[in-house]
């Protein structure tokens, strides 16, 4: 018999709902290694977000990155706690700004879909990918505002390297869909250059993918459209600000962001996480939904190179909805509790694995 293929992971907890959901998290992929076989997961637990800048400073310890670095993939829980910030006045405890430059993670993958036995204020079925550039853009300016106490100013910044990237991984994902194999370019070219250019550079580059539609909206129209006609949508690429917002409009129309799982990805490093915040006011009461990180758990094993057991950890997932074993209550919290819906899906597994 052959051994078993070993991947090697680094795990932040993160703050607030981030260790609950972790731990959920971690008890599926336990369940998908017993009942799927073939690999093995070795875990280094690190520590990042807003508890460790308030004791120490700093909102990743020294030799983290280089740990993330040298392993095949991370998952990562939500960060930051509104009260902890800079002397900026933004907030201490998000790692966007150090993993994702850092790391050069430079897709922002967010998948929007419907599930099974979830009440949605958008009819489904909805299932589309929308891609974030993740390393410019407006966010670039994360901590380089300048002004005075009468003025701020940002900068945004698209370059051409920045937005072919993007675009190229956004046209390679559409191929490798069921979807319409359509792209759609979102901004707002009506109004600033720098988007303008993003839409040029989008229809340069998809000129190579002759097999995949072009498509184009207007951030706003975009916005309207996600809501009134969301089936309309294959793949979405768009600049940081856009992408960040319309992911969560995106994320409420199927059910919640609690449902939501995100991979930010690049050509060497990638990294995985729930698209919403910790909820420190849930903290510790085992009352948070995990679907998003298991879901974001799935998103790992898929970049790992087990397909196999990502798409036993989705079924798992709208297997259980579907048959009312974990039911999320009107507020989006697992009745039962974080723990019990943990066990719920990986029991999941098993039944699921084996029909």
């Amino acid at each position: 018999m052959s051994s078993p293929r070993i991947h090697r992971i680094v795990v932040i907890e993160g703050d607030g709902i981030g260790p609950e959901l972790v731990g959920a998290a971690m008890r599926v992929l336990e369940a998908v290694q017993e009942a799927y076989g073939g690999f093995r997961l070795e875990a280094e637990y690190r520590e990042g977000g807003a508890e460790l800048y308030r004791r120490s400073g700093v909102n990743l310890a020294p030799g983290t990155l280089d740990a993330i670095r040298a392993a095949d993939a991370t998952m990562k829980g939500p960060v930051g706690l509104p009260e902890v910030r800079l002397p900026d006045g933004t907030e201490a405890g998000p790692l966007g700004g150090v993993l994702r430059i850092g790391l050069d993670t430079y897709a922002s993958l967010r998948p929007v879909r419907s599930l099974p036995g979830v009440p949605a204020p958008v009819a489904g079925p909805i299932d589309y990918a929308i891609v974030r550039e993740n390393t410019e853009g407006l966010y670039l300016s994360r901590g380089k505002g300048v002004g005075n106490d009468q003025a701020v100013a940002d900068t945004l910044l698209v370059t051409r390297k920045g937005t072919e990237r993007v675009v190229r991984f956004a046209f390679e994902l559409a191929r490798r869909r069921d979807g319409a194999k359509r792209v759609t370019c979102v901004d707002k070219s009506n109004v600033l250059a720098s988007y303008a250019f993003f839409r040029r550079v989008f229809d340069e580059v998809g000129e190579a993918y002759p097999d995949v539609q072009r498509d184009h909206l207007y951030a706003d129209a975009a916005a309207q459209a996600l809501v009134l006609h969301p089936q309309r949508f294959d793949v979405l690429v768009m600049e940081n600000l856009l992408g960040d917002i319309l992911s969560d409009l995106g994320g409420a129309t199927v059910g919640g962001i609690g449902l939501c799982p995100a991979g930010n990805i690049g050509d060497a490093h990638a990294y995985f996480e729930p698209i919403h915040g910790s909820a420190p006011d849930l903290a510790g009461q085992d009352k948070a939904n995990p679907i998003s990180q298991v879901l974001a758990a799935a998103l790992m094993l898929e970049h790992l190179g087990e397909r196999e057991a990502a798409a036993l950890v989705r079924r798992a997932v709208a297997w259980s909805l579907e048959q009312g074993k974990l039911v999320l209550a009107k507020n989006g919290q697992p009745e039962g509790g974080t723990r019990r819906a943990a066990e719920t899906l990986a029991a999941a597994v098993r039944t699921v694995a084996h029909e």
